[in-house]
This record gives structure tokens, C-alpha cells and sequence, in this order.
């Protein structure tokens, strides 16, 4: 077990000023073992107690090319030395991004900066509201677009049984506070399924201005797109004029250089941006058509005291330039395989049954006999089971997100001794969990 002295004297102290003492409520594991950090270097971190870490969740994934990587660390360092920041006005670096950017992604020919993957999705809904007319959208049952009121649902679940039907989800507030008139706009539909899409846009394509989703279904682990379901997605947006959004605050810059729309070969209308776009540093966008964007510039408004400013936008045309030009994602890909490799090897010793999946820069591993093709596949695998292994790779210096949702993130910094330290680990886990079973 780590030392977590320090860690539990700064929740005790920070607990009479943050609520639970940490500012986003992901952050809170506990009130002796929420940690708090010194430091972070390459694919490492280092806890206030010195305990050190091989970090697979990178601050849940901007930090693409590792924690503290000096190149774009120095080009933020260089573009904000007595410059300034943030001005009310613009920066003609802005431009250099956006070009960056249209060049890299299918769908994009225009841009807009702001602060977060929730402000990105939030605003990709308005201007689908805006071109359409219409108000409601489509999005899909274990999928996560942010902490806005619009997109914070789920389906019913109550003990891992669910009140819903799979054909008709009943979209439920994941949080109190959620305005009773925003359930209304949303339509929720199950994963990986053409045949119910098709069936509810036939049924409700008049009201429907958007449908907005994750290409990966990244908060259940990484679940991938089966063949033909962006393809569909794609289908029916152009026969009933609906905008097509896709969520690549997780995947873009991520699973190819143009994201997961250059991956999958399907190009949507709109996208959103985040987390990889600055290795780390608060940068979002979205981006998309001309003929959507351009409303922006005609009573659609879009703005933010913070949105392009210098230090964003320094990180972001850094990283851009390392993930383009550079064989990064390369690096990221073939380390990612090697970890699924060797998590399988390890796994297929204890006689558990599990499942392997996902794309090699953001793959999960779950015990389950049936591999996960959607949210309700995902729910009934071995949760306990997941976080019981999680938090003993936690304990011995192996840090993935302790919580099933979240995908095992890759970073370029990620070495060939972090993919042996892991798989050792976890087979030192497992053989506890097994012998505490016998």
C-alpha cells in the first residue's frame, strides 16, 4: 500500500474549502484516498507523498504526447514571455490553428476556439439548432459529451437492472438540477444498433436538428462502431436534413491524424475537439461545414472572455504540428498493441472470463463472457471485479482509472518497460484476486 500521509492531510484542509475537497467530482476517491499531485513527467506521476505512477489515464486524455512534454511546453513558454494572454481581441495565431486543423480533419473548413469539450458540444448543438430550426437530438445510450444541461442523461438504472425498454429508452437527468424541459429535447437511442435508428429518425426526423455522438463509445470503455453504424449515421442524416455531429473530444488527433472520422471513413457535418488538441493545456474547438458555420457570423452567437487565447493556442499549434508531422500516433499505436497483447497473455492464465477491446491509443480490457457491444452489454460485466483489480494496480504504482467507463489512455512517452511493468503488475493482482476467491 503507498503512503498517502501528505494526500490525506491536504483532503482534510482542502475539504473546508472545495466541496470534498477537489474540484471536479471525479476527482474525489474518498476521504483517504483521494490523491493529490506533485508532479507529472513523460508517462509518469509522482503523488505529494512521492509515491510514483505509470499514468494510463493522462487527465483522461489530452496528454497525447505525455505530461510536461518540452516542445510544447516551450512553445507556450516562448508565446506568453511578456506577452500577455488574453485580450477581448484576436491573435493571428488563431488562423494558423484553424488552417492546421482544416488541413488534418475531413469535415472541417471552418473553426471556432473555446475552453472545453462541454463548451464544444454546446455549441455544435446550437448551430444545429440554428441551420435546422429545429430543437431536439439524438444521442446514444452510455455515451458522455460533457457536463452541459443538454447532454448530462442516461438511461434508468437502478442495481444493474434497467426500467427501460431497449427499443424506447427513457432519457434520465445523470444530476439533480437538470431542467424538467430539457428531457424533452433529447431522444435516446442504444449503441451499435441501425435498425431502431433508422425506425425513430423515420418517426421523429421533423423535430430532430442533430444527432451527436461519440464515434467510439468512450465512456464504457472504448466500445468501437461496428461496420455500417457511422455509415448509417451519416445515411439518414443526409435523407432528413439532420445535422451530423461528431464527439471526437476523445478520439480526434487520437486515432489517426484526422481523428476517428479519417479512421472510420465516415465524414460528419460538425465535430468537436478537446483533450489531445493541446497535450494538456485548456484548448477545445468545433468545426465543420461552411454552410453550418457560416451562421455563426448571421445572429448565432459564440463567444467566451477566454476563447484563442495565446497560451491555448501556443499548445495547440505545437502539438498539431508534432501529431502531423511527426510519427507520433505511430509511436501511440504500436504501444497500445503491445499493452492489449499483453494484457491477454496475462488475463488467459487465471481461467477469468474477459474481453480485449478497443482501438490501441484508448483500449479497456472487462471480465465478461460476451464482448460489449453497446451500454446494456457493457452493464453486465464484472464491475467489482474491474475495480478491485484497478485499485490494486493503483497500490503498486500502475495508475488506469479506477472506474470501468474509462478507456486505458496512450501517450507517445508511454515505453516498452511501462508495457512490462504493467503486465507484471496485473498478473500480481490477479493472482491475489483469484487466491482471495479460493
Amino acid at each position: 500500500m503507498p503512503t498517502l500521509t501528505k494526500s490525506n492531510a491536504l483532503f482534510q484542509t482542502a475539504a473546508q474549502v472545495l466541496p470534498n475537497g477537489v474540484t471536479s467530482n471525479f476527482r474525489y476517491w474518498g476521504p483517504e484516498e483521494t490523491r493529490y499531485l506533485e508532479r507529472g513527467q513523460g508517462a509518469h506521476l509522482w503523488d505529494v507523498d512521492g509515491n510514483e505512477y505509470i499514468d494510463f489515464r493522462l487527465g483522461y486524455g489530452p496528454n497525447i504526447l505525455g505530461h510536461g512534454d518540452a516542445r510544447v511546453d516551450e512553445a507556450v513558454i516562448e508565446a506568453v514571455r511578456g506577452n500577455g494572454n488574453s485580450f477581448a481581441m484576436s491573435l493571428p495565431i488563431e488562423q494558423e490553428v484553424a488552417r492546421k486543423m482544416a488541413d488534418m480533419c475531413p469535415c472541417v473548413d471552418q473553426v471556432r476556439f473555446c475552453n472545453s469539450g462541454t463548451e464544444a458540444t454546446h455549441h455544435a448543438l446550437r448551430v444545429a439548432r440554428s441551420y435546422t430550426t429545429r430543437e431536439k437530438f439524438i444521442m446514444f445510450e452510455g455515451q458522455y459529451h460533457g457536463v452541459h444541461d443538454y447532454v448530462l442523461f442516461t438511461t434508468m438504472v437502478r442495481n444493474d437492472w434497467i426500467t427501460t425498454n431497449r427499443r424506447s429508452p427513457v432519457p434520465v437527468p445523470i444530476t439533480s438540477g437538470i431542467p424538467k424541459a430539457l428531457h424533452e429535447l433529447v431522444i435516446m437511442l442504444p449503441f451499435n444498433d441501425p435498425e431502431t435508428l433508422e425506425r425513430i429518425v423515420k418517426q421523429t426526423w421533423h423535430d430532430v436538428a442533430a444527432i451527436l455522438v461519440e464515434p467510439v463509445l468512450g465512456n464504457c470503455g472504448g466500445i468501437m462502431p461496428e461496420a455500417g453504424w457511422l455509415e448509417t449515421i451519416r445515411k439518414v442524416c443526409d435523407e432528413y436534413g439532420i445535422v451530423f455531429i461528431m464527439d471526437e473530444v476523445k478520439t480526434g488527433f487520437r486515432l489517426a491524424k484526422g481523428g476517428a472520422q479519417e479512421f472510420f471513413d465516415v465524414t460528419p457535418d460538425l465535430a468537436t475537439y478537446a483533450k489531445a488538441l493541446g497535450n494538456g493545456y485548456p484548448v477545445a474547438a468545433f468545426g465543420g461545414k461552411r454552410e453550418l458555420m457560416k451562421h455563426i457570423t448571421s445572429g448565432l452567437v459564440h463567444g467566451g472572455t477566454y476563447c484563442g487565447n495565446r497560451v491555448g493556442m501556443a499548445a495547440a499549434n505545437a502539438t498539431l504540428d508534432i501529431l502531423q508531422n511527426t510519427n507520433a500516433l505511430e509511436t501511440i499505436h504500436a504501444r497500445g498493441r503491445e499493452l492489449q497483447s499483453a494484457w491477454t497473455e496475462v488475463l488467459e492464465r487465471f481461467g477469468v472470463p474477459f474481453s480485449v477491446q478497443g482501438h490501441p491509443s484508448l483500449p479497456s480490457f472487462w471480465f465478461t463472457e460476451k464482448p460489449p457491444r453497446e451500454y446494456r452489454d457493457w452493464l453486465e460485466t464484472d464491475h467489482d471485479l474491474y475495480g478491485r483489480v484497478a485499485m490494486g494496480l493503483i497500490e503498486r504504482g500502475v495508475l488506469p482509472e479506477p472506474d470501468a467507463r474509462e478507456p486505458w489512455f496512450l501517450c507517445e512517452a508511454h515505453s516498452h518497460a511501462d508495457v512490462m511493468e504493467t503486465a507484471n503488475v496485473l498478473e500480481d493482482v490477479m493472482r491475489e484476486q483469484v487466491k482471495s476467491k479460493k
